[in-house]
């Protein structure tokens, strides 16, 4: 980190998060903590809760949590340096200025160098586009695909000058070394051509990280070369399968569910046309790793794909895949025309919500695909089609949602629902059979063994959230359980903190834990832990009587573990004795 724990912590106490976050949103007050619709994903029953005694805010939607510097970091997609400057600022606060050596940048802020010298990049092109008469061609490409001047603006579009070594030369003025431009991916060295642009005489699009960073560039070139479109290459701040165009974006739409599109000229025309919730993969089919940074803020995805062969394939691998991490997925009629782009050009964004709102469901749109390959009229292919339909439907594991695919399916296309049935039914019995004569046993044991991991972990985000609600807890709990009860890695370390504040303090302050990491990822895990509840209301007794067995569970489950490793006799006994004290003992709050 750039600045010490101590003046991060006056930094984060001098920002009450209740008159911060308080500036961005409109907050109710509701008992001890206050409300609202949260600022990260589209609601209309404000799940968004804040505060003040705890100093941090918890989304039950969809996860967002932290204290006051995740908050900036989340919501001005500020890094957490960025965040304790703005803070400080706010709070009149005066940083004291710190140094890095070349070392420490070159080991420790390789990455920072590298969006810096993007974002370099990304200035100089659309100076270039819009400043310049180089770019003139390029922006009357733009203007021509039916961009406004804010659009252009918003995203950052640029232009790449036909010279191949231009950008090479802007960026060794700019004081840039060969080996970041390389690195960065901008920039290729050979011993014939020497240093030369990966983009040149190209329309650009700077690609960003979740936290509105340049990362990347996309470009379509102007002329008759080939690759016709062009992506940055890999490097250490971009990865493609991992990374959804504009998803910086689309996060904070306050519409319903995520629009996936093939192309990022797609989503710009779409945020253009007021859909703002368009996201993009980047020049890659879409992956669990994509699908994984939507789940964050939403689990329905609407496919918004080419509606040609190729996007009809890629659909149905999204469905797949979305099917798998259990989100909803819809299909968007693109029908006359091939792409978002061209269908609000022609037939307007009125039109376009429309089909957004007729959108297929995805498993409607496997059968409405598999039925073109079938002649309905003919019995034997129309046979074909059940067998074929019922196969896709008993993969649904959900008995009541199976239940009216089926019912749907057969009045659509005119099966005998009780045949259609029986036949899904028998597919699903020999499918359940076949998995279980394939899967090995050690497939078996993993998979009990993360089921029975990921319950400890929920034990343990409850225990954490009530030592830091209840801070009676700590004597309660006194030789019977401490932070070295707790699973190792990020659960111990929080536990340590918390029972290291209790210890010398006899206080525990659990915003000042989250700032254990500078990464926005991990300061919400850290958030999470301490602020889990129990998914339904429960009176003081029912409370009183889940912390005990959840406290029971986790020791119990330490003292089995250490049964099974210990040799001595005499600690074997020990463990005994201590068991059953545990399975007596009743913790009165």
């Amino acid at each position: 980190m750039y600045y010490s724990d101590e003046i991060i912590e006056e930094v984060r106490a001098r920002n009450d998060i209740v008159d911060v976050i308080g500036t961005y949103v409109g907050l109710r007050q509701r008992g001890s903590s206050y409300t609202a619709c949260c600022p990260f994903h589209h609601e209309k029953t404000p799940s968004f809760h804040v505060s003040r005694d705890k100093q941090m805010y918890h989304c039950f939607g969809c996860g967002a949590g932290g204290n006051v510097f995740t908050f900036i970091m989340e919501y001005e997609n500020y890094s957490f340096p960025e965040a304790v400057k703005y803070l400080a600022e706010r709070a009149g606060i005066q940083l004291p200025e710190r140094e890095m050596s070349e070392n420490e940048k070159r080991s420790e802020n390789k990455k920072v160098q590298l969006r810096e010298v993007n974002k370099s990049a990304a200035a100089y092109f659309h100076y270039l586009l819009t400043k310049s008469k180089r770019g003139a061609l390029a922006y009357k490409y733009f203007k021509e695909r039916g961009l406004t001047d804010e659009t252009i603006t918003k995203f950052a579009l640029g232009y790449s000058d036909i010279y191949s070594d231009d950008l090479y030369k802007y960026l060794k003025s700019k004081g840039y070394k060969d080996e970041l431009m390389k690195d960065a991916g901008l920039v290729e060295f050979d011993a014939k051509r020497g240093p030369h642009d990966r983009f040149w005489n190209r329309v650009m699009v700077p690609i960003t990280d979740i936290n509105g960073k340049v990362v990347a560039f996309g470009g379509r070139v102007m002329g008759d070369s080939k690759p016709k479109y062009l992506n940055t290459k890999e490097t250490d701040i971009f990865d493609k399968s991992h990374l959804l165009f504009a998803m910086n974006m689309a996060r904070r739409s306050k519409r319903r569910g995520i629009i996936l599109c093939e192309g990022y000229m797609d989503v710009i025309a779409m945020h253009q046309a007021g859909f703002d919730n368009a996201v993009a993969s980047l020049g890659t089919a879409f992956t669990v790793g994509q699908a994984n940074i939507i789940k964050r803020y939403t689990n329905e995805v609407y496919l918004a794909y080419d509606s040609d062969d190729a996007g009809v394939r890629a659909a149905i691998k999204a469905i797949g895949i979305l099917r798998e991490m259990d989100m909803t997925s819809r299909v968007i009629n693109m029908k006359p025309y091939k792409d978002p782009d061209e269908f609000i050009k022609n037939l307007g964004r009125d039109e376009y919500e429309k089909r957004i709102n007729e959108a297929l469901s995805g498993p409607m749109f496997e059968m409405a695909v598999l039925s073109e390959s079938y002649n309905m009229n003919d019995p034997e292919e129309k046979t074909e089609f059940m067998r074929e339909a019922a196969k896709k439907l008993a993969a649904i594991e959900d008995k009541v949602s199976r239940s009216n695919y089926i019912e749907t399916v057969s009045n659509k296309y005119f099966l005998d629902r009780d045949n259609f049935k029986s036949m899904v039914t028998s597919y699903g019995i020999a499918g359940m059979a076949e998995r279980r004569n394939y899967i090995e046993e050690d497939e078996k044991r993993r998979e009990y063994n993360r089921k029975k991991e990921d319950g400890r972990k929920e034990e343990e985000k409850l225990l954490l959230t009530w030592l830091a609600n209840k801070p009676v807890l700590f004597d309660k709990l006194e030789g019977i359980i401490s932070e070295k009860d707790f699973t190792e890695g990020d659960y111990e370390a929080v536990a340590k903190k918390l029972f290291q504040q209790y210890r010398e303090t006899k206080k525990v302050n659990p915003a000042s834990i989250v700032n254990m990491s500078d990464d926005l990822e991990k300061q919400r895990l850290v958030a999470e832990m301490l602020q889990t509840e129990l998914q339904f209301e429960t009176t003081d007794e029912e409370t009183e009587q889940a912390i005990n067995d959840v406290v029971k569970k986790i020791k119990l489950e330490n003292i089995k573990r250490e049964m099974a490793e210990n040799k001595d006799i005499n600690r074997f006994q020990e463990l005994i004795n201590m068991k059953n004290q545990i399975l007596k003992m009743h913790i009165s709050l």
